[in-house]
């Protein structure tokens, strides 16, 4: 997501807190397409998908106030999307997405109508939120330094260990490439990495360490979406009209990786183009709006 992406969120949540309705709708338009996307793949009807989304909209209401801006809206979106998703599945005894736990990297451990709240569960204390910041501005470099030069290679290599906790074995036979060369990728990603970080805080290089790390690699690159494709990247995949080596690269990420936001997106951005039912949300706003004044 884009700087100014983040920014619109951010303008909208401050607006939605003090009870604008007309944010609340573009809340609503805004993400109410890959929500149903998403919803759709996985729920058992289409009336389930949309009702689910619905009660998205409503339990994000409802968690509102303890809503941490520092992360993604969309992130948290989907996290209370899943949770709602899982339970509907358990209740009438389908075949469920895997259970969300305390250790799943993927979704933030949110789970509104709780006894838990948001802020109780996400927010670290104080030194794991600037580690984690940190982590993520060294990781972000890193990404940027290997698309800049066009190492989409390498990228795609460190995605599959750091972002999908794949072993070495595992990606070589993903990637078709010889064990040895995944591993010298990930050791020179390793070694970057500890570089940056010694340039910012020689005392965080131990972050480093996945088995006793409280802010993991892994964690903050899922938890960031540090890879995850722009709407726009993913409207111009769509259309065919992404040039190389952006294209293989987008194609990676979708197919290999399976970034499930991102195919929510893409099935949203499609949507666009043919005859598919998109989200009813003037019936979502309309069943949610009366929880707004609640958020004041």
């Amino acid at each position: 997501m884009t700087d100014a992406a983040e920014g619109a969120d951010h303008f909208l949540v401050t607006q939605i807190r003090a009870g604008d309705q007309p944010a609340w709708r573009q809340l609503i338009e805004r993400y109410s397409g890959r929500l149903l996307a998403f919803a759709r793949t996985r729920a058992p009807s289409l009336s389930d998908a949309e009702d689910l989304v619905q009660e998205t909209f409503v339990g994000f209401l409802q968690s509102l106030g303890n809503f941490d801006e520092s992360r993604s809206l969309e992130t948290y979106l989907f996290t209370i999307l899943r949770y709602k998703l899982y339970d509907v599945l358990r209740q009438r005894k389908l075949k469920t997405i895997s259970e969300p736990t305390d250790e799943d990297l993927w979704w933030d451990r949110v789970a509104p109508g709780t006894e838990e709240t948001p802020s109780g569960i996400a927010i670290l204390e104080e030194a794991q939120q600037q580690q984690e910041r940190l982590l993520s501005d060294i990781l972000r470099q890193l990404i940027h330094e290997l698309r800049d030069r066009g190492a989409f290679g390498d990228l795609q290599v460190i995605e599959l260990i750091f972002y999908g906790g794949k072993r070495n074995l595992d990606v070589a036979d993903l990637l078709e490439i010889d064990q040895k060369a995944i591993a010298g990728v990930k050791f020179r990603a390793i070694q970057k990495l500890q570089k940056y970080l010694g340039e910012r805080d020689p005392d965080a290089v131990a972050c480093l360490d996945e088995s006793s790390a409280d802010v993991t690699v892994a964690r903050v690159w899922r938890e960031r979406r540090l890879t995850c494709l722009k709407r726009g990247t993913l409207g111009s995949y769509s259309l065919g009209a992404l040039d190389e080596p952006w294209k293989s690269y987008t194609q990676f990420h979708l197919d290999v990786v399976a970034c499930p936001m991102c195919l929510a997106n893409l099935t949203d951005l499609q949507a666009e183009e043919e005859e598919w039912q998109p989200a009813d949300t003037e019936r979502m706003f309309a069943s949610s709006v009366g929880f707004l004044s609640r958020t004041q």
